[in-house]
């Protein structure tokens, strides 16, 4: 795997950024507070199930179905939400992935075509976020990155955890901050890793 360069900032959830990004009816950001819970061993079986019906859906157009972000680290606190990562030929072309995966009982959430032409689907409970990139996006391979680091370093996956309930308690209703708050430890992270 190539090393992509660090992220140059992260992406804005903030005011008519937010707004814009949306689809359909949702929220632009949380109506609940953000909660981090403790690891639940039943996260990765969640996410196999979820992987044969992204891959039952799409076939060959599933270019990579990848268990991301904190519910894919054994023994990491995390948002009850799995995070997938699908890299399909190419995310602007919606009817070529969306169609499928509305019949698997997806829904597009989120639209960035200035980011890695970024798509979201959530499920009908909003207990996956699937995010769409496309072919060797530099996001893509940091998610995969950081998250093999956590798997394998136990002191950058506590202090991680320590960052996010730090983060969760200070701005509880604000995604932006939250996000942009575990910036450092993630940069941080990744130059360990090589990025630069």
């Amino acid at each position: 795997m190539r090393i992509p360069p660090l992220p140059t900032a992260s992406l804005d959830f903030t005011g008519d950024k937010a707004a814009k990004r949306v689809v359909g009816n949702r929220p632009a950001n949380v109506t609940s507070p953000i909660t981090i819970d403790a690891y639940n061993p039943q996260w990765p079986a969640m996410y196999a199930r979820e992987e044969a019906a992204i891959r039952a859906a799409l076939g060959t157009r599933a270019l990579a179905v990848e268990h991301v972000g904190s519910t894919a680290v054994p023994g990491l606190a995390a948002k009850d939400r799995l995070d997938i990562d699908l890299i399909v030929a190419d995310p602007a072309d919606e009817d070529a992935y969306v169609p499928p995966l509305e019949a698997a009982g997806y829904v597009l959430r989120t639209r960035d075509p200035d980011w890695y032409q970024h798509r979201c689907l959530w499920t009908h409970d909003h207990g996956v976020n699937l995010h769409v990139f496309g072919p060797d996006c530099d996001e893509y391979l940091r998610h995969l990155i950081l998250r093999d680091r956590l798997r394998t370093h136990p002191e950058d996956r506590d202090r991680y955890a320590a960052e996010k309930h730090r983060l969760a308690q200070e701005h509880p209703m604000d995604m932006a901050l939250y996000v942009r708050g575990k910036m450092a430890i993630i940069i941080d992270i990744l130059r360990q890793c090589g990025l630069r």
